[in-house]
């Protein structure tokens, strides 16, 4: 151990040393991985291409069609597994992935997908592929989805809550084009369906090995599928330590080489966020998302890291979703006193640190058609219990206010955002007794709508129709529409999802924002969710990381990245 004496030396001196002993190796590229991570029989050479991730959380499976976070989008989506299309890393361009090229019918209800040849499903411990990827594969992905009485459906029972929430529910039917083996895809659309291009692209549009699957289904281990997946992707799965760590290796055989920089990846799970910083700091890993927000200025000044993330910039959004199929929070009179109350500043001081924007709209300002001048109501108690006592709660009532227990990349302290409300409710004599439960039986439970009110929030794509019908249409109810709120008037109209429907049907930007501008000001008026804030979505990296670059649904990608030596 080499011993430092500092009594003669200069504060920058001092510092400079300290931060050498933190990080020795680290320009030479030696990557001091702890004892717990390291393989066996690898290569210096590989060792130098190994990254560690910290990642903030365990997925609830690999089956990434049946999951919804970007913790289980990160995972599986954009390492194991490729989309017919994708954005491009670093914007909000949408380019070419197992598909090449498409075509769209005038009447936008046909899309015909040419795919890439001679790319390669994985081969691991537990299937050999005998053929290459074609439209066979793209056919089962999108049937199994669609189709409860599909043959592995059936052996395996799963849900796809983000089916309706992409829109896939207008899908009328998926074939391949031509003989077998076919490279050519066509979807027929029950509808035109602007945002349909986009949906493509999301983790849940992951392609998945028909053959394997047919594997499966004759051994009767279908649900293998989400414990050893099989993709195309750039990172091949190898093991999964639950709630510890999940290995990778790179794709060798991936139909973009050059994206596969990396011989190794590992996921080391680790849910607090000083430990992720300890980690990055002592290279034990070189990358990590949701760090604590209090110590961004600490990390941007450290030569060692460097820190990606800037306000205004992310398609992400924190807010309280209000069960409205749970009084009394079915009365828009509660739910509009419940938010007027909240101290949206304060969450932003003392959860974001400043690091977020106070939210109004349910889309974020980025996003084309967020509405401007929409206005929160003023706080006013009085104004509040007032609206209380005209729904018939004079004296309050009680509520559970779920919270996530890790932090999530749209809200970095889900506890304390919720004793914050806890303590505004508290005021007007609603007394909010706080829940939370591990990550995926959370979400489980909370897509069950097991809640009463939720703090929840998500990172998304570049279409209104995400936002506002993925969070609050009334196609949602068993995905991403937390609120349960599907907006009918007396006379049995739909005002809300009327104007989403017409939305969609409409290719002209200028006209879907019209519609959309009249959504946000249905929403505002009936409240079924307080947007609470606009957050950032920080990554911290390693200075020896290369190449890496933001994606969209808050999801880090790890194609492209490499390592200096």
């Amino acid at each position: 151990m080499t011993l430092y004496h500092f009594s003669k030396l200069g504060t920058a001196a001092v510092l400079t040393i300290m931060a050498l002993i933190t990080h020795r190796g680290t320009a030479a590229g030696a990557l001091n991985t702890p004892p717990s991570l390291n393989t066996t029989n690898t290569t210096s050479s590989e060792r130098d291409k190994r990254l560690v991730y910290c990642s903030e959380g365990s997925p609830a499976g690999f089956d990434v069609a049946q999951y919804a976070s970007s913790t289980d989008y990160t995972a599986a989506g954009g390492t194991i597994f490729n989309q017919l299309v994708q954005f491009e890393r670093g914007s909000m361009k949408l380019g070419p992935a197992l598909a090449e090229r498409w075509s769209i019918s005038p009447d936008g209800r046909f899309y015909t997908f040419y795919l890439r040849r001679g790319v390669k499903f994985h081969t691991t411990p537990w299937f050999t592929p005998s053929r290459e990827f074609n439209a066979e594969d793209v056919v089962f992905t999108f049937k199994r989805m669609l189709d409860p009485d599909m043959p592995f459906r059936k052996a395996y029972p799963s849900e796809f809550p983000d089916a309706d929430f992409f829109g896939f529910n207008k899908i009328e039917k998926v074939e391949a084009v031509g003989s077998a083996p076919s490279y050519t895809v066509r979807f027929t659309m029950k509808t035109v369906s602007a945002p349909f291009l986009d949906s493509l692209a999301v983790p849940m549009a992951s392609i998945y090995s028909a053959e394997y699957a047919d594997q499966l289904l004759k051994a009767g281990k279908a649900p293998e599928i989400n414990q050893k997946p099989i993709g195309t992707g750039p990172f091949i799965f190898e093991k999964y330590i639950k709630d510890a760590a999940i290995y990778f290796k790179g794709n060798s055989d991936y139909w973009k080489p050059e994206d596969v920089q990396l011989s190794r990846l590992v996921f080391a799970i680790t849910p607090d966020a000083k430990v992720r910083v300890q980690k990055i700091k002592k290279n034990e890993c070189q990358a990590m998302i949701a760090p604590p927000l209090e110590n961004i200025a600490e990390l941007k000044a450290d030569p060692y890291l460097r820190v990606v993330g800037a306000k205004n910039k992310d398609f992400a959004i924190n807010f309280l979703s209000y069960n409205v199929k749970h009084p009394p929070l079915s009365d828009n009179r509660v739910r509009h006193a419940l938010d007027m109350v909240i101290d949206k500043k304060a969450i932003v001081d003392s959860v974001y640190f400043g690091h977020a924007q106070a939210a109004v709209a349910p889309l974020p300002p980025p996003q084309w058609s967020y509405d401007k001048s929409l206005k929160d109501a003023p706080r006013d108690f009085k104004k509040a219990k007032k609206l209380l006592a005209q729904a018939g709660y004079s004296n309050g009532f009680s509520i559970a206010l779920w919270a996530p227990s890790v932090a999530r990349p749209y809200n970095p302290n889900s506890r304390l955002t919720a004793e914050i409300i806890q303590a505004d409710w508290k005021k007007i004599g609603v007394d909010a007794k706080i829940v939370s439960y591990e990550w995926a039986e959370f979400l489980k439970r909370a897509f069950h709508g097991e809640h009463d009110a939720v703090l929840i929030g998500g990172n998304g794509i570049n279409d209104p129709d995400y936002w506002l019908g993925g969070f609050l249409g009334c196609r949602s109810m068993r995905g991403g529409n937390f609120s349960q709120w599907c907006y009918e008037t007396p006379d049995g109209h739909k005002p809300f999802d009327d104007l989403l429907q017409e939305a969609t049907r409409i290719l002209d930007r200028e006209k879907r924002t019209a519609l959309y501008l009249k959504a946000q000001k249905v929403f505002k008026h009936e409240q079924p969710y307080t947007a609470i804030a606009y957050p950032v979505n920080y990554t911290v990296l390693n200075k020896n990381v290369t190449g890496f670059k933001t994606y969209m649904f808050g999801t880090v990608v790890f194609y492209g990245v490499g390592l200096t030596r």
